[in-house]
């Protein structure tokens, strides 16, 4: 990628569609619909959005995130890797045995009102999506947990569970869920990593990484990064649309 690339990283959406467009708006963007409910999104200088992952599951509308970000990645607009919840859905519409847990009846349900062929649209552009995303000569790094420096291979699956999951201990927290292990505290390497997956009240900035989740769809905010300039902007919810269950 051009080292010019100007980027605007946007973190966890989690079907928060409403908020989606207030932090594009913000950021500059124009949206406009020339085709119907199909969002097309372009910015006066250039630049581009590049979302870490989880378009869905919790929020109000997680179709209209994903026609958002199909259509403007298939435009060449914008950038996408995919997160875990993505992953879920997708090998849902693939019809694999998945638990319906975690937001995803949500997603199902208002899926359900959309025509038939919209979800195979949706199962193909998942299918596509990169589980990381190297820009300004691999300076930068985008993968929707981040990723420890060993991992900085191609073609390795263990990578792609790592991009999505992160690590974990192989054990329980107190709230029932994997316990993840902060690899970040531990980094050590050049390329500057730009994650989410783990909702933070703030942005986290460590050790040449930063996690953007502010946790939008729980009641925090939906943040960007603005890359290179390095500054942060983020809107606030319209309501809490989930309880989550470890506090953060």
């Amino acid at each position: 990628m051009p080292q010019s690339i100007l980027l605007d990283i946007i973190g966890d959406v989690h079907g928060c569609y409403p908020e989606l467009l207030a932090l594009l708006a913000k950021l500059g963007y124009d949206v406009k619909h020339p085709h119907g409910n199909t969002p097309e999104i372009s910015h006066p200088e250039g630049r581009k959005p590049a979302f870490v992952g989880d378009f869905v599951d919790r929020g109000p509308d997680s179709p209209g995130v994903l026609k958002l970000v199909m259509h403007a990645v298939g435009q060449h607009r914008a950038f996408a890797v995919i997160g875990n919840h993505d992953d879920k859905l997708m090998r849902k519409l693939m019809g694999r045995n998945v638990q319906i847990n975690h937001g995803l009846d949500t997603t199902l349900a208002q899926l359900e009102k959309e025509p038939p062929q919209f979800s195979i649209r949706v199962r193909r552009f998942l299918e596509m999506l990169p589980h990381l995303l190297w820009f300004d000569e691999q300076k930068l790094l985008i993968a929707h947990a981040g990723l420890p420096e060993k991992f900085h291979v191609p073609g390795s699956k263990r990578a792609r569970e790592m991009a999505l999951f992160g690590p974990t201990s192989g054990k329980l927290d107190d709230f029932g869920l994997p316990q993840r292990i902060n690899w970040a505290k531990d980094y050590m390497g050049k390329p500057f990593i730009v994650f989410g997956h783990t909702p933070v009240r703030e942005p986290v900035l460590l050790n040449n990484t930063i996690n953007i989740d502010t946790g939008c769809v729980f009641g925090g905010k939906l943040t960007a990064l603005r890359y290179p300039e390095m500054e942060t902007v983020s809107v606030t919810p319209e309501k809490l649309y989930a309880e989550p269950r470890r506090p953060f």
